[in-house]
């Protein structure tokens, strides 16, 4: 397999790793959309949310309690920070391995107009 994420979470490939367990690694964007922006990528290869199976969903979960605790790390989560996960072509997803993005450090906006 090829993915460049399995290769990252291998240390096969370089990156600014933030934080790392057993589970995943989380690691700058090499293309930041924001001053902050981290990616949490599980080392178990899932192409996307939509193959996660219920025996994912600790996997999931941790994912995004390690979303905190980059936020923390980076000293975003006050005044706050964003998550995203893409799903398919049509989703914005770019690299087929199930991640996380963590963006801040500056107001970002909102995704959805308010009502």
């Amino acid at each position: 397999m090829d993915c460049v994420f399995c290769r990252i979470a291998r240390g096969e490939v370089q990156a600014r790793t933030v934080l790392q367990d057993e589970h995943l690694i989380a690691f700058d964007d090499i293309h930041p959309a924001a001053p902050v922006h981290v990616l949490i990528v599980p080392r178990k290869h899932l192409a996307n949310l939509s193959a996660a199976r219920e025996e994912d969903a600790l996997l999931l979960g941790r994912m995004l309690l390690a979303a905190r605790d980059v936020a923390r790390a980076r000293g975003i989560e006050e005044p706050g920070y964003r998550v995203v996960m893409n799903a398919g072509e049509h989703g914005g997803q770019e690299v087929f391995h199930c991640h996380l993005h963590v963006l801040g450090g500056r107001p970002l906006g909102r995704i959805l107009p308010a009502r």
